[in-house]
């Protein structure tokens, strides 16, 4: 056939480098009320003890592990019948009505099954849920989370990056590995930079769950959110899980002052094999009820790793926003995902983040990277280092809030010089290999893992393993620091590990300001009831002069004619 010009040009154009499925319901491929989902239902018995004996058109005699764990500790028994005989769309109407409250509708969402709140997010529009996210988020400010790796885990980049990425505003952030066996090496780097940027910064390490817990336990690390938990029974034990081993690692973690998120995501149970026919929205309804009822503080979701799969079916970005919203309906906090790349389009890359961030979630990224892409462990990023000037742009423009700002050059330069250095005194007091002055010098000033000299990853993975074996804590580090001049860096991880026996961060949508006050859903709830009500960046006189300053924006009074 011959072709007609502008559809061949059409089909250069980034976005048919994406992949594109028609609906297959029977493989999990749909994104919301798909034909196999239940319908919404419940059955309480009021016998010696209270439960529920019917949930979603099952009998208690067929509940699998899921349905037992969330009908016993996920739903509130007492108001559950009630609930589930409301109109769905009067519920839907209600979260997005600014005149009815928060607290009302928290009353209302609590007592919610797996299919009512799939039939509930449904009746949303994609602007619908922006309005409703703006309510119902629990931190009345907005905020975010970065990633902060290099693809041959060097630490002193880490450490320099790390102090970059505190000083533009991350109050979160999150390493891994390349290789397992630099965890430690990694944690401490990442830890040492951010506080050396700006104390109170929380810092995690990602890597299999009891190396990731003995990590926290050493005081490397203060928060974690990688647990998973999945909504189908066949993922969750073929990983030698169930809903109660979760929740028994989720207290060992509280239990250590550590904060600690779970992790889902529609699309895992298809990517897993094991979708069991029903829609991701289902699916992902079943991990946000089994999150809020062990008792965890907060969720990552939003498909993170898998957004591919939802991304390539009919409403799957909506269908992400609304698993976002069903999150903070259940009170509990949120990191919206917004990390994993998923597509070569500039346009659906903005397309995967923009109702996050006009509406404003607890951390609109659960991983903006810090780094180029290029040196992104977490096999890279929606946005990235090279997108933070746009980022900027985009708040400044809109005069809405990232959770980011702009900082001076030199500001930076200083910044990741002392991280570089603070680290190279660590290794030389707990005799590690050695970090040289040109590390220091190269960290100071690099973009990626190709402008830092190489290091011998033999002996550092041998040295990280030897320091593990010889029990060396955040104890230790502090005293290095302090040692060698770095006091103010030692003092604020000092701090960090008293902010882990008070206890006080393991409230919900919990971050640090640099004077170690909490911000949480507890002391500073989201006020937002419409127009003149909840956070504003326009009105936050310090974040928003910060923004507005643009290093490359013009200066009408000092412009040469």
């Amino acid at each position: 056939m011959k072709r007609q010009k502008r559809f061949e040009e059409l089909e250069k154009r980034p976005i048919h480098q994406d992949t594109f499925v028609k609906e297959w319901p029977e493989e999990g491929f749909v994104a919301m009320m798909g034909p196999n989902d239940p319908k919404p239902s419940v059955k309480v018995e009021n016998g010696k003890i209270v439960e529920i004996v019917e949930m979603d058109g099952k009998k208690l005699e067929d509940f699998d592990l899921i349905d037992l764990y969330i009908a016993k500790y996920g739903i509130n028994i007492d108001n559950v019948e009630k609930v589930m005989n409301m109109d769905s769309t009067k519920i839907a109407r209600m979260l997005v009505d600014p005149n009815v409250s928060r607290d009302e509708i928290i009353e209302i969402t609590s007592a919610l099954t797996p299919a009512k709140a799939e039939e509930i997010i449904s009746k949303l529009d994609f602007g619908e849920m922006i309005m409703a996210i703006k309510k119902m988020r629990p931190r009345r400010k907005p905020d975010n989370q970065c990633h902060v790796t290099n693809t041959v885990d060097n630490p002193v980049q880490i450490a320099a990056d790390a102090a970059d990425a505190a000083l533009r505003g991350f109050p979160e952030q999150e390493t891994t590995t390349a290789v397992a066996r630099y965890a430690p090496f990694n944690a401490i780097s990442i830890l040492i930079g951010a506080q050396t940027g700006r104390p109170g910064v929380l810092t995690q390490c990602s890597v299999e769950e009891a190396t990731e817990l003995q990590l926290g336990m050493r005081g490397f690390t203060a928060y974690a959110e990688t647990i998973s938990v999945y909504g189908t029974d066949r993922v969750f034990t073929d990983g030698d899980d169930t809903p109660w081993s979760k929740g028994f690692l989720a207290s060992c973690y509280a239990s250590r002052g550590l904060k600690m998120r779970f992790t889902s995501g529609a699309g895992s149970e298809v990517l897993m094999g094991y979708p069991e026919g029903k829609s991701m929205l289902y699916l992902e309804a079943r991990c946000i009820l089994l999150t809020k009822a062990s008792g965890v503080q907060g969720l990552q979701n939003g498909a993170v790793s898998c957004i591919e799969i939802p991304g390539a079916v009919p409403n799957g970005i909506r269908e992400v926003l609304g698993e976002n919203l069903l999150c903070m309906m259940c009170d509990i906090e949120c990191a919206s995902g917004c990390d994993q790349a998923y597509s070569h389009s500039d346009m659906r890359r903005t397309e995967r983040f923009i109702g996050q961030f006009i509406a404003g979630t607890d951390y609109i990224n659960s991983g903006y990277s810090s780094t180029p892409n290029y040196d992104n462990t977490f096999a890279g990023s929606n946005t990235d280092a090279m997108d933070y000037d746009d980022m900027y742009v985009m708040e400044r423009d809109l005069g809405q809030y990232y959770g980011i700002h702009p900082v001076k050059e030199e500001t930076i330069i200083k910044a990741r010089n002392k991280a570089a250095k603070a680290l190279q005194a660590v290794f030389e007091d707990l005799g590690l290999p050695k970090i040289t002055d040109e590390e220091v010098e190269a960290a100071t000033y690099a973009n990626t893992h190709d402008d830092m000299p190489k290091r011998d990853m033999v002996a550092d993975m041998k040295a990280a393993q030897d320091m593990m074996d010889r029990g060396i804590t955040a104890i230790d580090i502090i005293k290095a620091l302090y040692n060698h001049g770095f006091k103010d860096v030692a003092e604020a991880i000092l701090n960090l590990q008293k902010q882990k026996v008070v206890g006080d961060y393991l409230q919900t949508s919990s971050i640090f300001d640099k004077d170690w006050n909490v911000t949480s859903a507890v002391n500073d709830g989201n006020d937002y009831q419409g127009p003149g009500t909840g956070y504003r960046l326009y009105e936050d006189k310090e974040e928003w002069d910060r923004i507005k300053d643009l290093p490359f924006a013009l200066d009408p009074e000092h412009l040469e004619l």
